[in-house]
């Protein structure tokens, strides 16, 4: 499979070039493009300095938007797959493979790197509880178990990636993951392990993080069925 690792990075000076030579490091054979998305700090001039393979949006447009000129990249490239990996070094790129065979082997459309499948770690906190009730509302409106749904390691298969490069209203979110497995579409999961974060501020605060997944849960019970 020809992949593509799509890096989206927001203020990530700290982590960045961490994070792009572990891949360059783990997965030799895979190509990437990191997408800077318009930020403030040093992280245009990283990648500037190093010759990290990416593109530089002219004002912060948010995760979605990061992410779809990600896979216009890869849909004009014509890659096979694409992965998103976080820019501030919690995803490990040592699961990469795993997700690229297990898509292969299952003909999955989306392949989701879950820190909780195995039972070993259990999601805490409020944030915890969120994903809690946004996998029981997957299963409720689709019957597909996701045991990480808000997992922000993912890999996409072509159908997915014209999916993404071309619709409207499409994110790289839970809700989107569960309009899938609606229509019919493959989600499977791989276990995996994640890192904290290797510098900088994550945006999900206490606050954020409550908004963020009762939006998700209103999309996932209303809004999606409207598509």
């Amino acid at each position: 499979m020809k992949v593509l690792a799509i890096i989206p990075a927001y203020n990530e000076e700290e982590a960045l070039m961490g994070t792009v030579s572990l891949l360059r490091e783990t997965c030799p054979d895979i190509d990437y493009l990191v997408v800077n998305d318009g930020s403030s700090d040093g992280t245009a001039a990283i990648m500037r300095k190093n010759r990290i393979n990416g593109v530089t949006l002219p004002v912060n447009c948010g995760l979605t938007s990061g992410v779809r000129t990600g896979m216009k990249y890869a849909l004009r490239h014509g890659y096979d797959a694409a992965v998103q990996i976080d820019a501030d070094g919690q995803h490990l790129p040592e699961y990469v493979p795993l997700m690229a065979r297990t898509m292969q082997e299952q003909n999955a459309d989306i392949v989701i790197a879950s820190r909780y499948l195995d039972g070993t770690v259990k999601p805490s906190g409020a944030r915890g509880v969120g994903s809690h009730l946004i996998s029981g509302l997957i299963k409720l409106t689709t019957g597909t178990k996701i045991t990480d749904p808000t997992s922000g390691m993912r890999m996409y298969n072509r159908r997915m990636i014209r999916f993404f490069a071309t619709g409207f209203d499409v994110a790289p979110e839970p809700d989107t993951v569960a309009y899938v497995a609606r229509k019919g579409g493959t989600v499977v999961e791989v276990p995996c392990t994640m890192r904290e974060r290797q510098g900088g501020e994550s945006y999900l605060k206490l606050g954020n993080a409550i908004r963020y997944m009762a939006r998700t849960c209103v999309s996932i019970l209303l809004f999606q069925w409207l598509r």
